[in-house]
C-alpha cells in the first residue's frame, strides 16, 4: 500500500526537515511540499500534486493534522474526497489512521477541538482589540502624515501645489496625502 507524504511550512524561514524526517520514516515512498504557504490556502502546489498522484489503496501521510488545513470545513472535505476514492490518511503526531473506524473519530474529534481552539483565538483577539480601541488606543498603521505634516499640506494646497507635488515634499503617495487632507 504505497504512502505518499505532504509536508508544509507557512514561511519561507521555517524548516521542512523535521517534517521530512517523520514522513520517510511513516514510510513515505513520495513527499510534496509547499514552503512558504498558508494552511488557510485550500490550494496549493504540493498538495495538490499529492493529491493528484493517490490511487485507490494508497495513503496520504501528514506530520500533523494542521500541515494539511486549518479549516475543520477543508479538512473534512479533503478527507471525505479521499474516502470517496479509496485512498486513506494518516496523521504521525496526532496517530490518527482513518483506515480504522476509531481512526476515523479522533480524525473528527481532533478536527473539532482544532477549529474550537482556532475560535477561542479569535475571540480573545477580538475582545483584545475592542478593549484597545475603548481605551482610546489606535488601531491599525500609524498615520503616513503627522498633525503638523497635514496642516502644512493644506497650506501648500491652498497654494495650487498637487496632491503628487505635496506627496513627494513628505515622501508619500498622493493618495496619502489625499487621505489625510480629506479625513482632515
Amino acid at each position: 500500500m504505497p504512502a505518499i507524504g505532504y509536508a508544509r511550512v507557512s514561511t519561507t524561514e521555517q524548516c521542512l526537515d523535521l517534517q521530512l524526517d517523520a514522513l520517510r520514516k511513516a514510510g513515505c515512498e513520495r513527499i510534496e511540499k509547499d514552503n512558504g504557504i498558508s494552511g488557510n490556502t485550500t490550494s496549493r502546489p504540493g498538495l495538490d500534486a499529492a493529491l493528484k498522484a493517490l490511487q485507490p489503496g494508497d495513503t496520504l501521510v501528514v506530520w500533523r493534522l494542521d500541515r494539511l488545513g486549518r479549516s475543520l470545513p477543508h479538512l473534512i472535505e479533503v478527507i471525505a474526497e479521499l474516502k470517496a476514492r479509496d485512498v486513506q490518511f494518516k496523521s504521525v503526531t496526532e496517530s490518527i489512521d482513518t483506515s480504522t473506524a476509531s481512526g476515523e473519530l479522533i480524525f473528527h474529534i481532533f478536527c473539532s477541538l482544532a477549529q474550537f481552539e482556532r475560535r477561542l483565538i479569535k475571540e480573545r483577539v477580538t475582545a483584545g482589540l475592542k478593549a484597545a480601541k475603548a481605551r482610546g488606543q489606535h488601531l491599525g498603521r500609524r498615520p503616513s502624515l503627522t498633525p503638523s505634516q497635514v496642516a502644512h499640506a493644506k497650506e501648500l494646497r491652498d497654494q495650487g501645489k498637487s496632491l503628487r507635488e505635496i506627496g513627494r515634499i513628505f515622501r508619500v503617495s498622493y493618495m496619502s496625502v489625499s487621505r489625510a487632507l480629506e479625513a482632515a
